[in-house]
């Protein structure tokens, strides 16, 4: 964002030789790519999925204490972007009297671009602990060199507490509720075999991970920051990662329950486990098939002139002999249920596995519109952050590949050669066209 780094202070003493008209102008045109740079950059830290989950949640510990400061620190941030923005817009209405500037015109444009003029007033943040870095001051003064470095610093500070929250959010939450879920599996399984809290050490340890887990993922939503691991040396914003040593500590001990359990299980019921685990696979596998049947309906619908191949129907024929198979237990027949139960278990790992592939072939044409649709908005993302966002071939390329791919059906071949002609236009117009080719914009008149 901006320039980073250590700049000059200006505070006593004239801001140096007046500038000349072409000195003037290419200062100007670097303001005001730096202006749209801050200004893109503060816009995104204020559409951050991690700053709006931390104005929405109920805070404590260590983020609670920190995210009290950084929104401070991120009002201020905007109270300096218009007091910059205010000032290059006087500047350029200055510049703009005339095409020659006279001397004093100059002279009121060196003052405002090198100067220490630029006046910051601290109403909004007046009051008992309003100041981030030591007293209130009602107002600062600053260089614009010296206020794009404190936006600067203001702005890392605020993004670093951004991103490992949301990072700590993305990583730990949602692996918490997956292993919760394993719990319940293996809560349930337990039972069946008379593993019980009270009655039974796994059980008890199964009751003593559920209420780990419940309280973790608690502080985890509440206080992410307790949680997160800044990167050695690391001054990049966001760099470190989440902590997962409790959560890995409860997946240890929930693996540990569940091989005893499982011991369990081979000593007291080997053929009913079995049993158990093919139902499992051939559930999987149904439910595997019901999706890409849903998913092949998804694709008809959305995607044009696509093949799409046929989903197959549940395997009845295995149900039969599984059925059969659970007969021949409940008789003892366990000559008769070993070498079915066998084959049954390699046919139904064939069946989840046969289910899956035919999904992920059902589904690669979403795949391939999706895989579309991110180039597409990469590059526009690459065209905005060079200023080239409103070039009219750009302009019309781009629209033209968004309608693609953002209508039903969409006609993948014609959406990505789309693609490639809008990438292949913000390539030519990112590529340099010659050595020095700005500086010498910057110097015509």
């Amino acid at each position: 964002m901006g320039v980073a780094g250590s700049f000059p202070s200006f505070a006593g003493r004239p801001p140096g030789p007046v500038m000349g008209r072409d000195e003037a102008d290419r200062t100007l045109a670097r303001l005001g790519a730096e202006h749209e740079a801050i200004e893109t950059s503060l816009l995104a830290l204020e559409e951050h999925a991690g700053r709006r989950l931390l104005e929405g949640a109920t805070l404590s510990g260590v983020t609670k204490e920190r995210w009290g400061p950084t929104k401070r620190s991120i009002t201020l941030l905007w109270q300096y972007f218009d007091t910059y923005a205010g000032t290059l817009a006087s500047a350029r209405e200055i510049r703009a009297r005339r095409r020659y500037p006279g001397r004093s015109d100059l002279v009121a444009l060196t003052d405002l671009l090198r100067g220490d003029g630029v006046t910051v007033a601290h109403q909004a943040v007046a009051g008992p602990s309003a100041s981030l870095t030591g007293p209130a001051r009602l107002s600062e003064r600053f260089t614009l060199e010296e206020l794009v470095a404190r936006m600067n610093e203001l702005y890392a500070q605020a993004l670093d507490m951004v991103l490992a929250s949301d990072s700590v959010w993305s990583a730990l939450p949602a692996r918490i509720d997956l292993l919760a879920a394993e719990l319940r599996r293996t809560g349930s399984l337990a039972h069946s075999v008379g593993v019980r809290p009270g009655e039974h050490p796994a059980g008890d340890d199964l009751e003593s991970i559920a209420e780990e887990l419940t309280a973790l993922r608690e502080q985890v939503i509440s206080d992410p920051l307790a949680f997160w691991v800044p990167g050695p040396g690391s001054a990049a914003p966001g760099g470190g990662r989440p902590d997962t040593t409790r959560y890995d500590r409860a997946a240890r001990a929930l693996e540990d329950v569940r091989r005893e359990i499982e011991a369990v299980l081979a000593v007291r019921q080997d053929a009913e486990q079995r049993l158990v685990q093919v139902r499992d696979l051939l559930s999987r596998a149904n439910r595997t098939l019901a999706e890409a049947r849903l998913a092949r309906g998804e694709v008809l619908a959305k995607i044009a002139a696509s093949e799409v191949p046929a989903v197959s129907g549940p395997p009845t024929v295995l149900q039969e002999r599984l059925a059969t198979a659970s007969a021949y237990r409940r008789h003892a027949q366990w000559n008769r249920l070993s070498p079915l139960l066998e084959s049954l278990e390699r046919e139904a790992e064939d069946e989840l596995l046969r289910a899956r592939e035919s999904l992920t072939s059902v589904t690669e044409p979403l795949a391939v519109r999706a895989e579309l649709r991110g180039r597409l908005d990469a590059y526009r993302a690459k065209v905005v952050r060079h200023g080239l966002a409103e070039d009219p071939l750009l302009v019309e390329r781009y629209d033209a590949a968004r309608r693609m791919l953002w209508s039903a059906p969409c006609d993948l071949r014609v959406a990505e050669q789309a693609v490639l002609r809008y990438q292949r236009a913000a390539t030519d117009q990112l590529t340099p066209r010659g050595p020095g080719g700005h500086d010498g914009q910057g110097e015509t008149s």
